[in-house]
This record gives C-alpha cells, sequence and structure tokens, in this order.
C-alpha cells in the first residue's frame, strides 16, 4: 500500500538569524503564495513564539509544500502474533 502525504512547511529566520521551520501537515493543498505570506507576516506581528528567549518566528524566508510517500513492503504490525500458551493453564 502506497501513502502519500502532504505538508506546508513555513521557513522563518529566527531572533539569532538562523532558520526555523514550522510545519502544517494539515493546511490546504490549494493555498495561494499571498495567503500564505500574509498568515506568515501573521504569525510574525503575533510575536507569541519564544524558546530560551529568543524570537522563533521573526522574518518569513519561504514556503513550500512537502510530498512525502511510502510504500509499504510487509506490515506484520496488523496481524496479531500468536501468545504463548500460559504454563500454569497447561495442564
Amino acid at each position: 500500500m502506497t501513502k502519500t502525504t502532504k505538508t506546508l512547511q513555513l521557513v522563518f529566520l529566527n531572533g539569532a538569524n538562523k532558520r526555523s521551520s514550522l510545519s502544517l501537515p494539515d493546511a490546504a493543498n490549494d493555498l495561494e503564495p499571498a495567503t500564505v505570506k500574509a498568515a506568515m507576516d501573521a504569525i510574525v506581528k503575533a510575536d507569541a513564539f519564544q524558546k530560551d528567549g529568543v524570537d522563533l518566528y521573526k522574518i518569513p524566508q519561504s514556503a513550500a509544500y512537502i510530498e512525502r510517500t511510502v510504500t509499504d513492503m510487509f506490515d506484520d504490525a496488523a496481524s496479531k502474533p500468536e501468545q504463548p500458551a500460559n504454563p500454569s493453564q497447561v495442564g
């Protein structure tokens, strides 16, 4: 079975001028670039995300849809393993 997922990845520079990304797995698949940019600007303006005193999302840098395809080869986790006999019940 093959499963493809699509995630919207937003990339910002943080308060220390390092890349910081925000991944949104449930984002709509057909967003316009201007809509995404406006949302990123709103995240920056909210100034609500910090870690160790550094703003995580300071300057919008880029946005991209990331598609990931997983093809199962086998999945033994789907079948129930046989339970070993309880020695106290054998007898």
